[in-house]
């Protein structure tokens, strides 16, 4: 039986980008993962300088991902890495993650998971196949009210679910910054990296995520309309969709990129026949319970009140907030304990499993296919989710 941490490689993640970080201070926050390698951008210097910053060894930092999967791939077992994260834009997902899965190797992976459905049930074959593990980062799902949120509908706390509303507005596209320097709203803007979608790949796969993870219900079909409002941008930085689920409920997702004023503000609400529930992550330590028959309930995250979903990934007591990096890192140790228990021929616990994975990743592809053959027909048909 193997006790030690796993050994990670990025591509991705260089010190001039702002996720690589978020990434690597998540995966070591439970002391389970160590870096040992990476190919950290396509400017072989930046890599070789990012890679000596995160104080790595010359022969383990690599010019390009392929170099780094077939050196890896030929270490003794004792040296290579266990598993990749791939941090880069969308283009750059397919690829390395076939490779790493075809040498062995667990992913952690940005989302939307591939540049397009077809990619996007390849790996899920090749998962499939290998029995290797691949973590999707669809972070908001990792919060531990989020969880209570879950576990509480899950019981039947709120009755037969009625209404969902899911929003993410953000502001920072409200002009074309991808023309300018020292962003990276380039590739998000640019079909050719970004795929299908841009507004409604890049956040609305966040908000259709959050409303399937916490109802448990899967949508059916949507009535959608993506928009560029910025002259010249040539994808949508603007979406809006009905959606219908399997449990009958009906539900509405916004996600813009223009919603000036607005930073990250993912948020969702829940109605059942009993009571509904809303969730916002500018206040995440908080979920709101309301009732038909009594006052509605402020639940704290780390008190005695949440169930036990909510408690295996709260770390710190009532009233110290956990946010962003401590969700990604829900993911990470989830993600590793499940790895630790297939490698050592154990059953990963329900709560070990309990991360986005391929097959979130494959409906996050059929739901940015389905919102753009919605999105752009003028007829606003509903539109049959695309499988």
């Amino acid at each position: 039986m193997q006790h030690r941490k796993l050994r990670m490689g990025m591509i991705g993640g260089g010190t001039g980008g702002f996720i690589g970080a978020v990434h690597r201070n998540a995966a070591f926050l439970d002391n389970h993962i160590e870096l040992v390698c990476g190919c950290f951008s396509s400017d072989p210097e930046i890599s070789k300088s990012s890679g000596r910053s995160y104080y790595l060894p010359d022969d383990r930092v690599y010019t390009t991902y392929r170099e780094m999967m077939e050196r890896e791939a030929a270490m003794p077992a004792d040296l290579r890495m266990d598993f990749v994260a791939i941090v880069t834009p969308n283009h750059h997902h397919f690829e390395p993650a076939m490779m790493a899965l075809e040498r062995g190797f667990h992913v952690v992976l940005d989302k939307p998971m591939t540049f397009s459905l077809e990619e996007a049930k390849l790996l899920q074959k090749k998962v499939a196949e290998t029995g290797l593990t691949l973590a999707l980062t669809h972070v908001y799902s990792a919060f531990p009210a989020v969880k209570e949120a879950r576990a509480r509908i899950a019981r039947g706390d709120l009755g037969k679910i009625r209404r969902i509303y899911v929003e993410y507005p953000q502001g920072w596209l409200a002009e074309r910054i991808e023309l300018q320097s020292g962003n990276n709203a380039g590739w998000r803007t640019d079909p050719a990296r970004s795929g299908k979608a841009g507004c409604a790949g890049d956040i609305g796969t966040h908000a259709w995520h959050l409303s399937e993870y916490v109802t448990g219900q899967k949508v059916t079909e949507l009535c959608g309309e993506l928009t560029a409002f910025v002259p010249g941008r040539p994808i949508d930085d603007d979406c809006t969709a009905f959606m219908h689920y399997d449990g009958g409920a009906k539900g509405v997702l916004m996600a813009s990129q223009i919603a000036v004023g607005n930073a990250n503000d993912i948020r969702i609400r829940v109605y059942g026949e009993k009571g509904g529930l809303e969730w916002h992550v500018e206040d995440p330590n908080v979920l709101v319970v309301k009732w038909l028959d009594k006052p509605e309930e402020r639940m704290i995250v780390g008190t005695g009140f949440m169930g036990g979903a909510a408690k295996w990934n709260t770390r710190t007591p009532a009233g110290h907030p956990e946010g962003f990096i401590e969700a990604f890192a829900n993911i990470y140790r989830n993600f590793a304990l499940t790895a630790m228990a297939k490698t050592n021929g154990q059953k990963p616990t329900v709560d070990m499993l309990d991360f986005p994975d391929v097959d979130d990743g494959v409906r996050g592809m059929q739901f940015i296919e389905t919102i753009v053959k919605a999105g752009y027909d003028d007829s606003h048909k509903w539109v049959k989710w695309v499988e």
